[in-house]
Order: structure tokens, then C-alpha cells, then sequence
């Protein structure tokens, strides 16, 4: 493809003007009339960089009353049907941390029901290998807290 004379200067020209545009300095105000907010700018700027040096939600600490490792077999999962084995694989997970933690499933008078969480982490290595290949087995965490919640942790180095 040949370009035209009028082509190439008509490019040369649009490369000059957009030298001029980069060589100005932004801060100052163009000729148009325009009045320059750089002081708002600038105080605006600094806002959000504070912002993102803080975190942007508080770690609270948690008392963690007990804490034990398990490596919990999930070899059941698989006798079930291809589709279904990763959901499987999780009930049978918090079937053996209930039943090794002794939740308290039903409240009696006075008493509030101990909750299970499971941890993103430990949800996406069940799921890793998509729902007809979960894990044989898989090491965890279980970490209860003062208030009785249970939350289960991948294990260190897994």
C-alpha cells in the first residue's frame, strides 16, 4: 500500500499537533479561559493515597480457644455419581469437623448454635480439579474461636 503525498503530510501534521499538546504543562490554564483546579486536584489526590495505604477493612484478632489438624478422608465422594462428587466431598468435610469439634447442632434454652465456616481456601482445593475429580483426602485446620465459631483453614504447606 502506497500512501498519497497529501496522506503523509496530513500525518506529518497530526504529529506536530499532538507534540504541542504533550510539551504544554497541564497545570497551568489554557488560553480558552479556563480557570485550573489543581489545588482541589492535588487535595483530592492525596485523599486516595491515604486511603489506599490504610487497610481497607480492620483485622480483628480472634481468641482462638482451640485448634486441631485434620486429614479427613473424602474417598466416599467418589462412589457417588461423576456430577455430584466435589458437593459430596463437602458435606462429608463438615460432616467430620461436626462430629470431631462436637458442634452443637440444636440450641437449647440459653445457648446459641455453634457455626461452621469453611474458608475460600479450603472450598477451591476441593473444587480444583472440578466437580468429578475432588481430593482423596485433604489436610485442615479447625480453629474455634471464644464466640464457638468453627472455621476450617487449609493446612500449613498443602
Amino acid at each position: 500500500m502506497t500512501q498519497t503525498a497529501e496522506d503523509s503530510q496530513k500525518t506529518e501534521e497530526h504529529r506536530e499537533i499532538k507534540d504541542t499538546e504533550e510539551t504544554e504543562d497541564p497545570s497551568e490554564p489554557k488560553e480558552t479561559g479556563e480557570v485550573s483546579a489543581t489545588k482541589e486536584t492535588e487535595e483530592t489526590v492525596e485523599e486516595t493515597l491515604e486511603e489506599a495505604e490504610k487497610p481497607k477493612r480492620k483485622e480483628i484478632e480472634e481468641e482462638i480457644v482451640e485448634e486441631k489438624i485434620y486429614t479427613i478422608p473424602l474417598g466416599k465422594a467418589w462412589i457417588s455419581q461423576r456430577k455430584k462428587r466435589a458437593p459430596r466431598a463437602g458435606r462429608i468435610l463438615k460432616k467430620f469437623i461436626q462430629r470431631h469439634m462436637k458442634i452443637k447442632t440444636e440450641a437449647e434454652e440459653g445457648e446459641e448454635t455453634e457455626r461452621l465456616v469453611v474458608s475460600n481456601e479450603v472450598n477451591e482445593k476441593i473444587w480444583s480439579r472440578g466437580i468429578e475429580k475432588p481430593p482423596r483426602k485433604i489436610r485442615v485446620r479447625a480453629a474455634k474461636d471464644k464466640e464457638g465459631v468453627i472455621t476450617v483453614y487449609l493446612a500449613e504447606g498443602d
